[in-house]
């Protein structure tokens, strides 16, 4: 068995503008019986919990079509679960987005509905702009953010 690691700093700034994120902030208590209506449903388990050797990659192509991802997103980062796939997110993808869920920054973050307008402003200037994300945080302020969950 591979031992996950702590995700990087760049990953857990990808994972602030990730959209599935942010979804899955909006849609935390929208649905609470989302698990009935999930196109999983109809799909064997195991699809969703691959072997390490082996592509997620149907598990999350379903996924994104699937009406309950936010919920499900959601309900994994809640759960603190980092196996399998859940709301069309890898356990490597969840595992970054746990540090930013976890951090309490997400309600900062989620009237921003369009993640792309930070990036934009911030290459068109060389400059964050005003309101948006911190800069990428320390490995120690990392870890400390991992480790409380």
């Amino acid at each position: 068995m591979t031992r996950a690691r702590t995700p990087r700093p760049h990953e857990v700034d990808a994972a602030r503008r990730d959209e599935r994120l942010l979804r899955a902030f909006r849609d935390r208590d929208r649905d609470p019986g989302w698990r009935t209506r999930g196109l999983c449903q109809s799909v064997d388990p195991e699809t969703f919990f691959p072997a390490p050797s082996e592509s997620a990659e149907a598990a999350v192509a379903l996924c994104r079509t699937c009406p309950v991802r936010g919920s499900c997103l959601a309900w994994a980062l809640e759960a603190g679960d980092l196996h399998g796939v859940w709301g069309g997110t890898t356990a490597r993808e969840r595992r970054a987005m746990a540090v930013v869920w976890r951090s309490g920054e997400l309600g900062q973050l989620a009237p921003v509905t369009a993640a792309t307008a930070a990036t934009d402003a911030t290459s068109a200037t060389g400059a964050a702009p005003a309101g948006s994300p911190a800069p990428s945080m320390d490995r120690r302020e990392l870890l400390r953010l991992v480790n409380a969950g």
